[in-house]
């Protein structure tokens, strides 16, 4: 894999870049979060500008959706993108109507997204399967996670049709560096509000910024925000192999638990407030970091594939 984005790649990120400056940002999920809706305009415009098929075009593939998905973390969209633009054309070859949903059929927690989502995807241990949902089939849950949940309805998973020639292991894998590249777009977005803030917040006549303990812990923070990224960049252009893909969840999912900690200690805990938009990013790392069995899940992941099913 090469370390600099080619022309092409540098084109899609500044075109998604330009798009989410219009239809994407900060305030606009505060005022979404505040109703449980999910954001159906952006999601139409980058579907309109082809960023959502962009893993299926020609000289193009999943590091690109990863770049996208990444992009649109970042911002703050309020849209399934992990799933529209990585998880769903991987596994079926096409792109599918969204908004997507992914669940496990053995658990019954809230699912992003499920409330308005007409596709769902579900692992359901060896097999992969598919649902198309009606707004009946899922009950809202008042979160302050920063997505909108829902609890599925079991006859709604238990109707899902098998996925043709997809197992249950292509889907986790795929789903595992979704959750990887929305972690790196959100917790690089959380750190920028962050450095900001030490920047401008002063005690003893200087900004807090300046301080050696705080600009260690930032820059620590830093350093596990881009091995993160290149784990995921590396996953994508390897088709999301088991390892790969295990991998950079499990770093993505445990540096989030870091960044979280880190952001809101450094900005004194203002990201639980809805006054500052910190609360945007970091509150969804706590999401993130708990789909599809959390942390020790990926890690036990990572494991099986290095040394078990590797050997």
């Amino acid at each position: 894999m090469d370390f600099e984005l080619d022309e092409d790649q540098r084109a899609i990120l500044e075109a998604v870049s330009l798009l989410l400056e219009q239809h994407a940002g900060a305030a606009r999920a505060i005022g979404l979060a505040a109703k449980g809706e999910y954001d159906h305009a952006l999601e139409a415009a980058l579907r309109d500008a082809g960023f959502l098929d962009v893993a299926l075009g020609e000289g193009t593939g999943s590091l690109e959706a990863a770049l996208v998905a990444e992009a649109v973390a970042k911002a703050g969209g309020v849209v399934a993108i992990g799933a529209l633009t990585l998880v769903g054309p991987a596994v079926t070859g096409r792109s599918l109507p969204g908004p997507i949903a992914l669940c496990r059929a053995d658990r019954t927690g809230p699912v992003r997204f499920a409330a308005h989502a007409r596709t769902l995807l579900v692992l359901d241990g060896d097999r992969a399967r598919s649902t198309a949902l009606d707004p009946a089939d899922a009950e809202p849950v008042v979160s302050n996670y920063g997505y909108p949940l829902a609890r599925i309805r079991r006859e709604a998973i238990e109707r899902g049709e098998p996925l043709d020639g997809v197992s249950g292991a292509q889907l986790a894998r795929w789903w595992r560096l979704a959750i990887a590249v929305e972690c790196v777009g959100t917790m690089d977005a959380a750190l920028a509000i962050t450095v900001e803030f030490v920047k401008r917040r002063r005690q003893f006549g200087r900004a807090i910024g300046s301080f050696q303990a705080v600009a260690h812990r930032l820059a620590e923070c830093a350093v596990l925000v881009e091995g993160s990224r290149w784990l995921a960049y590396e996953a994508a252009f390897d088709a999301a192999t088991e390892q790969r893909a295990a991998t950079a969840a499990a770093h993505a999912t445990a540096t989030a638990g870091r960044v979280f900690a880190e952001t809101h200690q450094l900005t004194g805990a203002m990201g639980f407030t809805r006054e500052h938009d910190l609360h945007v990013f970091s509150m969804r790392l706590q999401a993130l970091r708990v789909e599809l069995d959390g942390v020790s899940g990926q890690r036990r992941a990572a494991a099986r594939a290095r040394w078990v099913d590797g050997r």
